[in-house]
């Protein structure tokens, strides 16, 4: 396929007012195709800039992943240490006897969580796929104002300390280690780095990944200084389809402001560059510019399948047929490679086999776990466009 024929696969999305812009990158075999098309803003006749900010939602799982494995290579952490110390809230925990259970009918956790619990997202707390209500622990979590069962937006007014009392109250789903369960890992990692490393958890990212790798506009919200260049965010309406704003770019956004609450699993905003900074470090195994960043082991820490096989039949709404390292996806249907997608319409993969890196930002939030065709379009338009078989 030719940048031509990328272009017009990735340009019927927005001439369809599917939404208003995106921007797509492909790298192989040390090239870089780029294409930016749309507007930030629906309505806005200047076309989108290159520099543009999008809100990445769950593309920020990986980068705080990144992080705790720095903090293991240098010994402040360890993979098989019980969180206790630096969560006390969330020791000597009791466990639902079925997901269905009254909050009051528990056991007792047979052992502590682990920072693997936590980055595996094997900890025993996390998304349910049935509708809210379903179960006392939903009704639960929902009047904590948690936001960890579901979107992370509007943002809650509390900060970390208090976001991992609320969730230190409510019992576990499932014993720590059993099962895989969406999201509220990434949530709870985020605290612990801050207490681990005594500072807030943006600056953490910043002085061990951000700014080493050059990633100025990736923070956890947008200055009034950079608002030109932010993105609006729409979500279609899950019966009908039709669009309407989520989060505007202007000074009513969520991201407006610096969070009360910094949110791990998906609060990060981020640029198309900034991103591919992340992701070529990933794709060079854990290095950038001839420093290692991430440690050999850490790096295959993170990008090899941490699930047993019930894990995985238990989790392929969200997984398909791929698995779950530590904080991000492994190979996956349709495409090999690590990486992992975004509800505010992001997505992120990289190949090492076939040496291919895939990053798109949309600004069409994503309605379930399934893969939307925008995404599918372009995963096939990369390959294409990089010479390979379509997997």
């Amino acid at each position: 396929m030719s940048s031509a024929a990328f272009h017009d696969t990735m340009v019927a999305h927005v001439e369809s007012a599917s939404m208003p812009g995106l921007i797509a990158l492909v790298a192989h075999d040390g090239e870089v195709d780029v294409e930016i098309i749309g507007s930030k803003t629906f309505g806005d006749p200047r076309p989108m800039g290159r520099d543009a900010i999008f809100r990445i939602a769950s593309l920020t799982k990986p980068i705080v992943a990144a992080v705790a494995m720095m903090l293991v290579d240098d010994g402040t952490l360890r993979l098989d240490e019980p969180v206790d110390e630096l969560l006390p809230e969330l020791a000597d925990r009791r466990v639902l006897r079925t997901l269905g259970s009254a909050l009051d009918d528990t056991v007792p956790a047979q052992r502590p969580i682990t920072l693997e619990d936590v980055l595996s997202f094997r900890l025993g707390f996390g998304c349910i796929m049935e509708p809210p209500g379903t179960h006392p622990i939903q009704t639960a979590e929902e009047d904590l104002q948690l936001a960890t069962l579901g979107p992370p937006w509007p943002p809650p007014a509390f900060g970390n300390d208090e976001w991992i009392r609320r969730l230190g109250t409510l019992p576990l789903m499932e014993q720590p280690g059993a099962q895989w369960r969406y999201n509220t890992g990434s949530q709870v990692l985020g605290v612990l780095l801050e207490r681990a490393v005594g500072r807030p958890l943006e600056a953490v990212l910043r002085d061990r990944l951000f700014d080493p790798l050059g990633m100025v506009d990736t923070a956890f919200f947008v200055p009034a200084g950079k608002r030109d260049r932010f993105t609006t965010a729409y979500a279609p309406d899950p019966q009908s389809g039709e669009l309407h704003v989520l989060d505007r770019n202007d000074d009513t956004s969520w991201w407006a402001l610096p969070p009360a609450l910094p949110n791990g699993a998906g609060w990060l905003v981020s640029t198309i560059d900034d991103y591919w900074a992340f992701a070529s470090m990933m794709a060079a195994g854990g290095a950038h510019d001839g420093e290692r960043l991430l440690s050999e082991d850490s790096f295959r820490s993170m990008t090899t399948d941490r699930l047993t096989s019930a894990q995985r039949q238990g989790a392929t709404l969200f997984l398909g047929e791929g698995g779950w390292g530590l904080g991000m996806g492994t190979p996956a249907e349709g495409r090999g490679g690590f990486g992992w997608e975004g509800g505010t319409g992001t997505t992120w993969r990289t190949d090492p086999a076939r040496g291919l890196t895939g990053i798109l930002f949309t600004q069409r939030a994503m309605t379930s776990p399934t893969e939307p065709t925008v995404f599918t379009d372009f995963w096939s338009a990369a390959a294409d466009l990089a010479g390979l078989p379509t997997r």
